[in-house]
Parts: structure tokens; sequence; C-alpha cells
């Protein structure tokens, strides 16, 4: 494959960010990929498995004279690094995110970074509940989507170039604006996330189920719910503080739909019910059509897919 940027620096080194990595190199789409983490634990472990070209102890060497610079961090933590960065950025380089809130990130990082460098915010819908930067793979963004957010002044050309990364490392890129993304987010992601959080927390809370019962007997239902509920305590807490108001949103839609169905239950509507299951069943057949996941057992996955 063609190489579209000299330099990457991948500030943050956990899953996305190792991913990236991996499937830059393995696809020739960087001269050399640079790599920080605040944590000098996941450094030694980046060194050590050889995750990217160099791994940096500052933010300033990482960053220097890279035409890509990559946040892979927390959306909480995105304005802080931000502004570490800011002062190292060579001209003409492109700062873009991981994060899957995108207008706070706009609203905190656009303003930190000088008019000679473009801000392309992304988000990649692809991970696992797995963190650090041992847990990345060359093929998570296959055929996944990858959602650029650019604002309407953004150098198209610079927009073009890091969807052209992402078609490199096997996604597929869309645009959108950046409060559309947080709304059709809190749909697909954020409240199915809580809703999981919240199912785990209710079986821990029951006492008239016992641990052992949870874990022997979890069948396909729950055993799913904790593996997403297993995601990142950390990007997890800042993910519902920042999209607030879009989680809010689908929250009091579900509960409304929730008391719908309590009531079908209590009644006894067999016939609504088949309908409901009826129509929502068709959503999951359109995600298998659209090749966003198989019908085989265990949602297609092997390994750590």
């Amino acid at each position: 494959m063609t190489r579209v940027y000299q330099r990457v620096a991948l500030i943050g080194l956990g899953l996305i960010a190792g991913s990236m990595a991996l499937a830059m190199r393995r696809n020739g789409l960087a001269g050399e990929v640079t790599g920080y983490a605040r944590s000098a634990a996941t450094r030694d472990t980046a060194r050590r498995i050889g995750l990217v070209d160099r791994v940096c102890d500052s933010v300033a060497e990482a960053v220097a004279g890279a035409d890509l610079v990559v946040l892979c961090v927390p959306v909480g933590a995105m304005g802080a690094v931000a502004a570490e960065i800011a002062p190292y950025l060579a001209p003409g380089a492109t700062v873009s995110d991981v994060g899957s809130v995108k207008g706070s990130v706009m609203a905190e990082v656009g303003p930190l970074l000088r008019a000679d460098v473009h801000f392309v915010p992304g988000h990649p819908l692809a991970g696992t509940e797995h963190s650090g930067p041992e847990s990345g793979f060359a093929t998570l963004f296959i055929n996944r989507w990858c959602i650029l957010t650019p604002d309407a002044g953004a150098d198209r050309a610079a927009v073009d170039r890091l969807a052209a990364l992402w078609r490199g490392m096997g996604a597929n890129v869309s645009e959108m604006d950046a409060d559309h993304h947080d709304l059709v987010l809190a749909v697909t992601s954020h409240t199915p996330h809580l809703i999981a959080y919240t199912m785990v927390g209710v079986a821990d809370d029951l006492a008239r189920v016992t641990d052992s019962e949870v874990i022997k007997y979890s069948a396909a239902g729950f055993r799913d719910f904790t593996r997403i509920a297993a995601s990142d305590p950390t990007m997890w807490r800042d993910v519902f503080l920042t999209n607030k108001d879009a989680t809010l949103e689908i929250l009091g839609r579900f509960t409304e739909e929730l008391f719908v169905l309590q009531r079908a239950i209590r009644s006894g509507d067999g016939a609504y019910l088949f309908d409901y299951f009826t129509r929502t069943r068709a959503i999951r057949r359109g995600i298998i059509e659209a090749g966003q996941d198989t019908a085989a057992p265990d949602f297609g996955r092997t390994g750590k897919v």
C-alpha cells in the first residue's frame, strides 16, 4: 500500500493505539510510528513488545516532526493532553483522536491548537473489552466504520488524507456532524453499555441469586452483558459525563419502552410481545447483512476479535 504519513505519533498506548500501530506497520502506511504513554510501566511494555517504532518518554519527543498526531486517551483527558502537545506540534500537522464522544472533544481540543495545525476528530467504531498495549491486533479495524467529524472550516486535503489512512487500515469511513455522531453513539454504544453495567449490577445486588449461580449458569444473554461490562471503567465514566444530554435522551426513550413491555408482560399480551420481538429481530438481521457481525455462535468472535 501507499505510505500516507511520514511520521505518526500515538499519544496513549492502549487497544486502539496498539491496533493502529500494528495495522500501519502491516500495510506500510507510515514511515515511522512513535508512541507515548503517561505510565512508565505502559511505555516499558510497549518497548518490550515492539509495539511502535519508537517509544518516547515525553510528549514533546513523541510529536516532534510528526505529520499526524492521534490522541488515544480517555475523552476526559483530551483537553489536558492537547494543551501539553500544542507547543511542540509541527506546522501543517494534523491532530486527530479516537474518542467515542465528539462534541466535547472538539470544544476542548480545537481552541488549543494553532491556526497552522489541522484538527480532524475521529472515532473508530471498533474495540474489545480488553485494554492495554498488549491487547491490540492489526485486523481490529477491518470492515468496521471510522467516523470523522471535521468542522465546516476544516482543510479538505487533511480530512481526505486521514480518511485514506483509516481505509488503508481496513476501515470504512464516514463523515458526520459532531452532535449527530454523539446521538447515534448514544443509541448504538453508550446506552447499551450502561444497560450492561446495570444488569450486571442488578445480579450482584440480588441476594436470592448467589455469585456462584450467576457465574455457573451464565447463558448467552448474561454472558454477553458481562463481556460489555468488562470494558475500561475510566473510558466509560468519561463517555457518560461528556455525552450526558444524548445519553439521558436515549435512556428516557428506553425507560418508556421498558414500561410498555412491563405492562404487556403483566397483562399477558403475547401478541404485542411477539410483534415487538419480530420488529427488533429485523434490526439484528440488518447488522449481519451489513457485514458488521455474523450469525455464527458467540457473535462470530474468535481469539481477540
